[in-house]
């Protein structure tokens, strides 16, 4: 290669060199941006969707609200929850049935309490801690009473524990033996129970 060619392709090589730094770094600069307005142009277009789909949602909810208004005028859904505004009136209405029931059934109410209401729980429940005395019949009358009611009573929690004294031994005497005769009226064992009843109710926490 004679020496006029080589200076040839060295002044190309140096305008090459020119030219394609500053291509190089606008594609350094274009690239990130090119990709950024690819990036936001999906964000919009997914921003676009959701906003369609929450448009339709929102448009639903006239519906569903007169629909919910119905079925909690339905006796059928009534039979589910209780009719109260809020849990509180829920707790006091499901306390006094509870004792209703446990009076009809023939047994001896003790003690009943409203327990704390979970703001988490949707639909929330409403539960009361009971604690009765009475026979082994008028027990089981009580659970008879609390499956059928309406609305809906469940029970979480029963303890069970007999309150009936224990027969003392009779002291025999060394030279005759007492005749015991027996009682007309047998005796008859009770039972102290404690529920923990829970039920259903629509109202909002206050």
């Amino acid at each position: 290669m004679t020496p006029h060619a080589r200076a040839r392709l060295s002044c190309l090589l140096a305008w090459s060199l020119v030219l394609l730094i500053p291509i190089l770094l606008f594609l350094a600069g274009w690239l990130p941006w090119w990709q950024r307005v690819q990036a936001l142009d999906e964000q919009l277009v997914s921003g676009a969707d959701q906003l369609v789909r929450f448009q339709r949602l929102v448009a639903t909810l006239p519906g569903l609200r007169a629909e919910l208004e119905r079925e909690q005028a339905n006796d059928d859904f009534k039979a589910f929850y209780f009719d109260a505004d809020t849990p509180a009136l829920a707790g006091a209405r499901l306390q006094s049935e509870v004792q209703d029931v446990v009076r009809t059934a023939g047994a001896r109410p003790i003690s009943t309490q409203i327990l704390p209401v979970d703001d988490k729980e949707q639909p929330q429940r409403v539960r009361i801690r009971t604690q009765l005395q009475g026979t082994t019949d008028a027990l089981l009358e009580v659970l008879y009473r609390i499956e059928a009611a309406r609305p809906f009573l469940f029970i979480d929690q029963m303890s069970v524990r007999s309150t009936t004294p224990r027969a003392r031994p009779t002291r025999r005497s060394s030279r005759r033996r007492a005749v015991r005769r027996p009682s007309n009226q047998p005796q008859v064992g009770q039972l102290t129970v404690r529920l923990d009843i829970f039920g259903y109710s629509l109202g909002s926490a206050e």
